[in-house]
C-alpha cells in the first residue's frame, strides 16, 4: 500500500482527497514542486523547498510548515513508501472555499498534498540523446512561479508527443525561452549558454546545479537570451530538469544537432552531474 500526505497526515494514497471546491482544482490557485529521490534520499531538497516557499509567497499563500519540517515529513513519506528511485510530488493550494475568482475573504486553510512515484533514470536517452520541436511560447508572464496553471506547457508537450519528440523548445518571437518542462542550453565554441533566470522561465534547480558545476570546473557559461538562429547553429544543445537530468538534444524540427550525436561538453556535464548526485545520495549502482 502506498501512502500520501494530506495536510500533515499520512494516509493511504487512495484516501487522499480534497473537496470539489478546492481552489487548486477550480482555478489552478496553487503551486507545486517535484523532488528527485536517489537511493532513498532527497536530491537538492533544500533548494526545491526554498523555491516551493518562494512560489507560494509570490501568490500570497503562507505555508504552515518550515522548510525543515517539510523536509522531515517528506523523508518519513519516502521511508513509509519504501521509495528508492523516484520522485516526490507536492502541491499547496489556497484551500477550499465557495467558488469566486477573488481570494476568499474568510480565513481558509491551505491544502498541502504530497505523494511518491517510482521513476527510473532515463539512462538510454541520456546516452543517445532526444529529439525536439519548436513552438511559440504562449504562456503567461510569470513563468518563474511554479504554478499549477500548466495548460500552455501541456499544449506544447502534446505537440512534441504528436511529433514523436521528447520535448518542445519554446520561443517568444525569435528569443528561445525554455522547454515545456525543462531548461534549454546551447554550447557554442565551448561556452554553455542558457536563458537568464527571470520572469520568462522557471529557475530550474537542476539548472542551478549545472551552472555551479560549470563554475567549479571552469566550463565557460553565460546566462543570456539567445535566438532561434543561435539554437539552430549551436555546436551542442541539451536540456535539464529534475527527471531528465542533463539530456542531450540531437535533433530539432528534423535538423540534426552535432551530426545527431551528444557533444563533448554535454557529456562532461552529464558525468559531473552524476558525481553531484552521488555526493549527496550515494553511488548509483547499476546506473550509467
Amino acid at each position: 500500500m502506498k501512502y500520501a500526505l494530506l495536510n500533515g497526515e499520512m494516509i493511504p494514497r487512495l484516501e487522499a482527497k480534497v473537496d470539489v471546491e478546492d481552489r487548486g482544482f477550480q482555478f489552478g490557485d496553487g503551486v507545486y514542486e517535484v523532488i528527485r529521490v536517489y537511493n532513498g534520499k532527497l536530491f537538492t531538497a533544500n533548494e526545491h523547498l526554498t523555491r516551493f516557499v518562494k512560489s507560494a509567497d509570490s501568490i500570497g499563500i503562507s505555508l504552515p510548515y518550515t522548510i525543515d519540517q517539510l523536509k522531515e515529513t517528506l523523508e518519513k513519506l519516502i521511508e513509509k513508501n519504501k521509495l528508492q528511485l523516484g520522485t516526490i510530488y507536492m502541491q499547496i493550494t489556497r484551500g477550499t472555499a465557495k467558488r469566486n475568482h477573488a481570494f476568499p475573504t474568510e480565513k481558509v486553510t491551505p491544502n498541502l498534498v504530497a505523494y511518491t512515484n517510482d521513476v527510473s533514470r532515463p539512462t538510454e536517452m541520456l546516452c543517445s540523446g532526444v529529439k525536439a520541436i519548436l513552438t511559440e511560447d504562449i504562456r503567461w508572464l510569470r513563468c518563474d512561479i511554479k504554478s499549477l496553471n500548466l495548460l500552455g506547457n501541456l499544449l506544447a508537450k502534446q505537440k512534441a508527443a504528436e511529433a514523436g519528440c521528447y520535448e518542445a523548445i519554446q520561443h517568444r518571437g525569435q528569443d528561445v525561452t525554455e522547454g515545456s518542462s525543462s531548461n534549454i542550453y546551447i554550447v557554442k565554441n565551448g561556452v554553455v549558454i542558457t536563458h537568464e533566470s527571470n520572469h520568462l522561465i522557471l529557475k530550474g534547480i537542476t539548472k542551478d546545479v549545472i551552472l555551479d558545476i560549470c563554475s567549479k570546473r571552469n566550463i565557460p557559461f553565460e546566462e543570456k537570451t539567445f535566438s532561434l538562429d543561435d539554437l539552430m547553429n549551436a555546436d551542442e544543445v541539451f536540456l535539464s530538469s529534475t527527471t531528465s537530468e542533463a539530456m542531450p538534444v540531437i535533433e530539432i524540427d528534423g535538423n540534426k544537432v552535432n551530426n545527431g550525436m551528444p557533444g563533448e561538453v554535454t557529456r562532461q556535464i552529464q558525468t559531473l552531474f552524476q558525481r553531484e548526485i552521488e555526493s549527496q545520495c550515494g553511488e548509483l549502482v547499476g546506473e550509467s
